[in-house]
């Protein structure tokens, strides 16, 4: 009997400390810091405030930044004459923009610094519904947020926060990436 008993608070106490690891790991995986490293930006942050800026969409429409606070804001950098962003227009935005589609915790801005609308309707599938704004004198492009090269993406957090920047295409419909941008809430 005393063996039995002793056998029995062993298997419990391998149980108990297997079950800790099991939900640190699970929250491990929710936390964007562990997620970030991951997904491997060349920037990633915590204090920055993102500069606010407002462009015009194709009708002349204005956004601004500051208006998507409470919400985790993708800010995608591109123009046609870029090979990679061609081919994220192509395949990786529409994706995402079909997953993000009804959520309210997560925007996607697409700014170009292509002249106007004639210049990159050929490359824009039909049925995206995340804004596309012009910055053909680069004004917030590459004063505001210094890019240069393209594509360049920035995540902002709902705080108008910058949570990270990368420099190159990305997998847009990644899981990874998804989760991360649902755990900056």
């Amino acid at each position: 009997m005393r063996l039995l008993q002793v056998v029995f608070a062993a298997v419990a106490a391998v149980s108990a400390v297997a079950f800790a690891r099991a939900v640190r790991d699970g929250e491990s995986r929710r936390d964007p810091d562990a997620m970030i490293a991951l997904l491997r930006p060349e920037y990633s942050g915590r204090n920055r405030l993102a500069p606010d800026f407002e462009l015009p969409d194709r009708s002349g429409r204005r956004f601004r930044l500051s208006a998507y606070r409470g919400r985790t804001v993708v800010v995608h950098f591109w123009t046609r004459t870029c090979g990679p962003c061609v081919e994220e227009m192509a395949q990786g935005i529409p994706a995402f923009d079909e997953i993000i589609r009804g959520r309210r915790d997560i925007a996607l801005l697409l700014v170009t610094v292509d002249a106007g609308w004639a210049a990159i309707s050929p490359l824009v599938p039909s049925g995206l519904r995340s804004p596309i704004l012009f910055d053909p004198q680069r004004r917030v492009v590459a004063r505001q947020y210094g890019t240069r090269l393209f594509p360049e993406t920035w995540v902002i957090d709902p705080r108008g926060v910058i949570r990270a920047r990368f420099d190159h295409a990305i997998d847009w419909a990644q899981p990874l990436f998804i989760d991360y941008l649902s755990a900056l809430r």
